[in-house]
């Protein structure tokens, strides 16, 4: 696994928790018994003609009218599953780690999560999830802070 081996490579400080299959990052949270917020999704976004990784928490959203701005697209769209199964050949389909720079993609994160003492996610598959420094993700990840996203309801 392309995450693993990078993780690995770089001598990051991680752990690995192994949990029932999750399918969404609020099953995850409700597995690892911590917020929602405390978790993080990536979501892939097309804005005009390039893919970009969007990080957010899982309790959140994405305002596509702010990130839009933000980034200075004239369209933004979620990616569909095609595009994801491509981009993501090494990990289970949902399980997507937070690691853009690792696909060829740019990663904004929002800044609800800057924060925050770690980060919480899948690791590429529904059954294991990193849990990290978010100094150390930030390192690593290089994500672009912006604020784009607001709570689900």
């Amino acid at each position: 696994m392309k995450l693993m081996d990078f993780l690995d490579r770089v001598s990051a400080n991680y752990e690995v928790t192994e949990h029932l299959p999750t399918f969404t990052s609020q099953e995850l949270a409700a597995q690892a018994h911590i917020p929602g917020i405390m978790v993080a999704k990536p979501v892939i976004i097309r804005a005009d003609e390039e893919y970009y990784m969007c990080v957010l928490p899982a309790c959140y959203k994405i305002d596509f009218d702010t990130l839009k701005r933000q980034v200075g697209a004239n369209e933004i769209e979620l990616a569909d599953e095609s595009v994801l199964a491509k981009l993501f050949v090494d990990c289970s389909l949902g399980a997507e780690p937070p690691f853009g720079i690792l696909y060829g993609l740019l990663t904004f994160m929002d800044s609800s999560l800057e924060d925050d003492e770690y980060i919480f996610f899948q690791g590429g598959t529904h059954e294991k999830a990193i849990k990290m420094d978010m100094k150390e993700y930030m390192r690593l990840a290089r994500p672009r802070v912006l604020s784009f996203c607001y709570p689900s309801l």
